[in-house]
Formats: structure tokens, C-alpha cells, sequence
């Protein structure tokens, strides 16, 4: 036990590689009040996330309060310090990481030396990735995979905190709306998975919407609804597996999702008003 703190657990990193981000080292403390670190500088990245609490932090000489769901960075060769409230001390976790995408991947998350306090966050969220990350170092016989696992995590947690960079930087209002991302995801999903047999409910289900609700959405996004527009895809496709001749009417039908070779005859009519085959002998002899 650290004598400075009530809690102290820490996991390193055994065998640090040159990555564009390896975990050095992650940990978690409850430190005693008034416990102080620094005026001091690291040569890696530090990044502290307060779970309960409050504290200060300087850097460059500029102090932050911060609090439960507040996180600072510590960037190498930058003069820092921080020290835990006398009345109600944090409890904080950290990770140290290092390699040439770090500050970039840091910056995305919305932290830098210019910026190096990023507020609400949820705690409970982030501490349980945290734990992920310093948990990995669990000396096994193999400290390369360990070390892999924790810049996994430590990848996630940055995402997490850039989501959270995002919302404060641009307000709820200003926000893409989620419908239209879920739409794009949709017209992806169908574009990619065209052959298997998809259900549209299937698919608003997944993004989280009733299927009445994300059709609608998806017209009046499109101009075709979601059962409209996987037809289109599949007639399109079906189209280009005639065109080259190589496989049969009953291979292109299932290429593109049908399981009956009629079905998939008389909607192809209905599309283009000419069946399959009569489609396939218009074209022009190669």
C-alpha cells in the first residue's frame, strides 16, 4: 500500500513495444487529503480520470478544479502538479501511454496541451475501462499479447472520451441527427448483406427503432422504403450477373437473396418488364 493513499493498485506494462499507442502503465488510488504531486514533468502522457471527489490540477500554470467525471492530461516536458481537496479527496484512475499517434489519438479524444481537461464524462462508464486496461497487465507468459490488449483499451476509452468531446463542443442541438446515421448504417447494412435474407424489422430492431418509425424515417430520407430499396439493390446486382453470363438464372437468383427462382423471375419483370432470360438474350453477344 502506498502510504499516501487509502487505495493504491497499479498494473505496467512489461514489454512496451514502439506502437502508435502502448499502455505504459494504469492504476487507481484514493489519495489523502491534501496529497500533492509535482511541481514535476513526465516524459509519456498521463491521463487521470476523477471518480468521486475533487481536486486540483496545474499545468503551465494555469489550475483547474476538477471533479468526478473530470479528466486531465499530463503531457511530456510540461511543468504539472495536482494535489487532492483537503475536505473531500478524489479517488481517480489513470493510464500513461506513449508513442508516435498519441497526441493525435489524444487530441481526437479532445485532450491537449492546450487542452488538457475534458468535464462530464461518466465516471462509472470509464473506471470499468480503466480496470480493463490495468488488468491486462496480468504477467502472464505472454506481455506482447498483454501489452495489444491494453492499447485496445485504452483506444476505446479515448473514443469514449472524444463522444464526450464531441457533445461539448457542439451542444445536443448542433448534433447530426442519430436517425440519419442510422439510416446511412441501414443503406451500408443492405448494400453489403443484399444476398442474405434480411427482414426489415430485423434490421430497425438493431438500430434501436420500431420498424414503423424507421421506415418512415428511411423514406423521407431516401425516397424508397427500406423494402423498396433492398429490391432495388438486389435487381441492380442482379442485373450485372446476367450482364456477364457466367452463372445461371437460378445461381443469379440466389446470389441476390432469393431462394425461388420464379419469385426472383417475376419481380425482375416487374422491375424492368422483361423476364431474366429475356433480359440476358437483348444483350449484345460478347
Amino acid at each position: 500500500m502506498n502510504s499516501d493513499h487509502y487505495q493504491f493498485e497499479i498494473g505496467i506494462n512489461l514489454q512496451p513495444e514502439a506502437r502508435e499507442l502502448t499502455v505504459l502503465f494504469s492504476g487507481e488510488g484514493s489519495p489523502k487529503p491534501g496529497h500533492k504531486v509535482g511541481p514535476s514533468v513526465h516524459d509519456y502522457y498521463l491521463v487521470h480520470t476523477i471518480l468521486s471527489g475533487q481536486g486540483v490540477f496545474v499545468s503551465e500554470g494555469h489550475a483547474y478544479v476538477c471533479q468526478a467525471g473530470d479528466t486531465f492530461l499530463i503531457t511530456p516536458g510540461k511543468l504539472f502538479s495536482y494535489e487532492s481537496d483537503k475536505r473531500t479527496p478524489w479517488h481517480y484512475v489513470w493510464a500513461a501511454v506513449q508513442g508516435e499517434q498519441a497526441l493525435r489519438l489524444l487530441s481526437e479524444a479532445g485532450l491537449s496541451p492546450e487542452k488538457p481537461v475534458l468535464q462530464g464524462a461518466d465516471a462509472a462508464a470509464l473506471h470499468s475501462i480503466y480496470q480493463r486496461i490495468r488488468l491486462s497487465f496480468r504477467q502472464s507468459p505472454y506481455p506482447g499479447l498483454e501489452s495489444l490488449e491494453a492499447s485496445g483499451w485504452m483506444r476505446l476509452l479515448l473514443h469514449r472520451l472524444g463522444l464526450v468531446s464531441r457533445n461539448l463542443e457542439n451542444g445536443a442541438a448542433e448534433q447530426p441527427e442519430m436517425i440519419d446515421r442510422q439510416v446511412e448504417q441501414a443503406i451500408r447494412w443492405i448494400s453489403l448483406q443484399y444476398h442474405q435474407q434480411l427482414g426489415i424489422g430485423q434490421i430497425a430492431s438493431s438500430l434501436g427503432y420500431h420498424r414503423a418509425h424507421f421506415s418512415k424515417a428511411f423514406k423521407e430520407r431516401t425516397g424508397l422504403s427500406p423494402k423498396q430499396y433492398l429490391m432495388k439493390i438486389r435487381m441492380d446486382k442482379a442485373k450485372e450477373l446476367l450482364a456477364s453470363r457466367a452463372l445461371t438464372i437460378d445461381e443469379v437468383s440466389s446470389s441476390v437473396g432469393f431462394n425461388d427462382a420464379l419469385y426472383f423471375s417475376k419481380q425482375f419483370r416487374s422491375w424492368f418488364g422483361q423476364s431474366p432470360s429475356e433480359y440476358r438474350s437483348r444483350l449484345a453477344p460478347f
